[in-house]
């Protein structure tokens, strides 16, 4: 049997279609979580937190959770890029109009959070440190975290590629991610709905911006 070379092996894993999309998901990203931290703020930091984000118990244990979403966007991502170009294409178009919705709010809506003191050496508590450590609490509304997880969501739905469940999975796990959201104490919320809808805003203006060229190429012809 012939061994496949690496070149081959590249275009099995991701699509050439597909890398320049991804490349262009990551740069937004970065400039929308980053990028917005070196606009001036026109307002004092808002603290978005309601009274039952004050009953909601920090757990520890939950960073686990939270870390793990760092997997399933990648797993998401790649496999909503397999999918087809166009699925691939229309996902990562939404995602990225929603970054950069993002940003926008982070600019003209900053928001902050007050963490608590983490106590304790194990393993939990060491990777809640290491996170507060590199992830200012701004930057909170949209919650990012819940929109790549929904967003991953979303694309599963309706993917011919990937088995049965992979769907219903991908529901579970960001079900669980927005639940760490809070539990670790790194959003509030209001954060959640604000980052589904975000998403979901993103996809819909990707949607429509894919309709409107379908109709002008279908016109050409």
């Amino acid at each position: 049997m012939q061994k496949r070379t690496f070149r081959e092996n590249l275009e099995q894993l991701l699509p050439a279609y597909a890398r320049m999309p991804l490349l262009f998901l990551v740069i937004i990203n970065l400039l929308a979580y980053y990028g917005s931290r070196l606009i001036p703020l026109q307002m004092a930091p808002l603290n978005m937190q309601l009274p039952l984000d004050g009953r909601i118990p920090f757990r520890q244990e939950w960073i686990i959770i939270y870390i793990l979403a760092y997997l399933q966007w990648v797993v998401g991502y790649v496999l909503i890029a397999r999918e087809s170009r166009e699925h691939c294409r229309r996902v990562l178009t939404g995602e990225m109009i929603a970054k950069l919705i993002c940003m926008v709010l982070f600019v003209v809506l900053p928001t902050r959070i007050e963490r608590p003191q983490v106590g304790g050496r194990g393993l939990c508590a060491s990777l809640v440190r290491l996170i507060y450590a590199t992830d200012a609490p701004i930057n909170l509304f949209p919650s990012i975290h819940c929109l790549e997880s929904w967003i991953c969501f979303r694309g599963a739905v309706g993917m011919k590629r990937v088995p049965r469940w992979y769907a219903p999975a991908m529901l579970l796990l960001t079900l669980l991610v927005f639940a760490s959201t809070v539990l670790v104490k790194q959003h509030v919320l209001v954060d959640i709905p604000a980052g589904i809808l975000v998403g979901e805003v993103g996809l819909l203006l990707a949607n429509q911006l894919f309709a409107i060229r379908q109709r002008r190429k279908g016109g050409c012809e």
